[in-house]
Parts: structure tokens; sequence; C-alpha cells
């Protein structure tokens, strides 16, 4: 079954069964000059009968036939089908912040732009109580030649509110996104910067009952990354269900009571041990890559052209406060000690 529903308990605001996505990819073959390709064409329709009535005899002698997931394209291309996301099950409380991790290309994205109804999953269900507000990308859902104050109303249009409403948090907006002096100027004009403030204040000020933050907040300076979380965990505490794709883990770990983590198009771990999770998530990036806290001279090979004759470290080590090697990947709030022999 593949959808939208809307039927779920009462403290249950997002809930999503084996959901998937599958597009088709392949490799372009170089362009033909025009008498090339219709040199082609005129063979494809000559052999095509004598390709048929074998594929045809084939079959009727055969037990089975299995067919992989590979194809020829109408122009002769080589596609393939590729699962973005794959079986993905969760479900997400009201008032519950729910951060996704995962490394590039591990299909965040596409989970978010499913749930925001961007694009429908390929397989599965999802179920949505109340209203979605979502900001996955700079210029998402802005018009570039509608100027800023257009465009706020707009996105509350899109997103159902009268102009009355729009009007009620219009002040609000325009105070956090800091782009007053703009305002009536096309958006099309604006940095990347001042897209993503107003961006991210219309979707944090409209009110949505569910609010999904893509990595988006990169774009923004440190201070305006700080303020964003901020805003994120009051809406948080008022109510609402927040959605937050980040790589800071100490934002993930700040904001979020509950973790979800994505390894190639699966779901490796959602727990609501946050700290549990964000570690889990740091040594599968780690992988096969060495996550002792220590070095000493004799791991290298060659070392001795390195030293300096008047300083000539021995070892170097990460320790606890008795010069303990701790364990990696570190916590974000451990005290950690640099030794050097």
């Amino acid at each position: 079954m593949r959808g939208f529903s809307s039927e779920m308990p009462n403290d249950i605001v997002l809930s999503v069964e084996n959901i998937g996505k599958k597009f088709r990819v392949g490799r372009r073959k170089e362009y033909l000059r025009l008498s090339e390709s219709l040199e082609s064409l005129a063979k494809m329709v000559v052999s095509a009968p004598r390709r048929l009535a074998g594929f045809g005899s084939r079959i009727a002698g055969a037990d089975h036939v299995v067919l992989d997931n590979t194809s020829l394209s109408a122009n002769g291309d080589r596609e393939e089908d590729f699962w973005a996301i794959k079986e993905i099950s969760f479900e997400v409380k009201r008032g519950e912040v729910l951060g996704v991790v995962g490394r590039n290309g591990a299909g965040k994205s596409t989970l978010l732009k499913i749930l925001s109804r961007i694009t429908e999953p390929t397989t599965g269900r999802i179920g949505i109580s109340g209203r979605v507000g979502s900001l996955l990308e700079v210029g998402t859902g802005f018009h570039p030649e509608l100027t800023g104050r257009e465009n706020i109303f707009l996105n509350g249009a899109v997103l159902g509110l009268s102009s009355w409403e729009v009007k009620q948090r219009f002040d609000q907006i325009v105070e956090f996104a800091e782009v007053e002096k703009f305002l009536d100027t096309p958006v099309k004009r604006y940095s990347s910067g001042m897209y993503m403030r107003l961006a991210f204040a219309v979707a944090a000020h409209l009110e949505t009952d569910i609010l999904i933050i893509d990595e988006v907040l990169a774009v923004g300076d440190a201070a305006f990354q700080k303020k964003c979380l901020g805003k994120m965990g009051e809406v948080a505490s008022s109510g609402r269900t927040v959605l937050f794709v980040s790589h800071n883990l100490n934002a993930v770990e700040e904001l979020c009571n509950s973790v979800i983590v994505l390894k190639s198009g699966l779901l490796a771990k959602h727990s609501s041990n946050v700290r549990e999770s964000v570690l889990f998530y740091q040594k599968m990036m780690l992988g096969n890559q060495r996550t002792a806290g220590a070095w000493s001279a004799s791991d290298e090979a060659g070392n001795n052209g390195l030293q300096n004759p008047y300083f000539s470290p021995l070892r170097f080590w990460l320790g606890n406060d008795v010069a303990e090697e701790v364990e990696q990947p570190i916590r974000n709030d451990d005290e950690v000690y640099v030794y050097i022999e």
C-alpha cells in the first residue's frame, strides 16, 4: 500500500510504515550524429522480429524466468533501480523532537521530501495528523520574482492560513529574520543567508503542527544558527513536533529527545536515548578507522626521520584526570586531558 493517511492514535502525529522510494538511474551513452541515430533505428526495426521470436521460444522452453532490475531505456541506455530509502518504519509523538542523522546519501533528504508530500513513496504508508511546515533547502516554497513580504503571505496561503492569521504573525517573522530593510525587494536578489533567515522565520512562526527542518541552518552564521536552535526549542516546548536533520551532533544532542540513524537508505537505529544514538552514529562513521586515543613513536614506520633533536615525543594520548586513555569517540561534554611524553 502506498500513500498518506490521518487515522492514528491521538498522541501520534506521524506514523511511517515500511516506506521506500525507488528511482531509475543509468548512464547515458554518448550523443550520436543524426545519420548514426537513423542507422541504429533501422537496425532495430529490421532485427526486432527475429529477437522477439527467439525470446518467445526461450520462454516456452524454460521452467521459470528470472528478471533482474536492470533494463534498457528507449534510447538504449542502461538503467537500473536505485532505492534511496527502503523499509523504514517509525512513529513520532506529539511534541517530540526527532533528530535524523546519517552520512551524505543515506536518504535523509528523500525521507523528508516524502514526509513533506513533495514526492510520493514507492512503497509503504504514512499517517500524518495536523499541518506540516517544512524547510528543506534554501528557496523552497518561495517565488523568486515576489518580494519578501509577498512570499510571507504566499507561504501562509499554502499552509492554509488566512491573510488575517498571517498579519498577526507578520511582525514577529520580520523581526526574527532581520530583513526588514529588504522586505519589499524580490527575493531573487537576496543572499543565500537572507533567503534562509526569512524562510526559517516563516516556517517557525506560522504555527504548523509538524515542523520539518533539513540541514539548511548551515547557511547562516553562528549567531543566527544559535537563534534558530533556540526557536526550535520553543516550538517543541509549545507542544508542536519537530523533525531535525543535521550533521551538527552537538545541536542534535541539545535539541532532540529521540534520534533515528540512516545508513545506505535503511533504518540503522531508532532510540529515545539520544546520546547512545549519537555515539552509535559516530562509531559507524569511523568504520575501520583507528579509534584509539593514543599514539606512540613505534606506531609509525620511519618515524626517526621526523623527530626533532630537541623535542622527540615518545607517546601522545587523550585521557581522564588520572591519565587513563578515554574511549573513542569522545562525548561532547566529557572532560578530556592531553598527555605527551
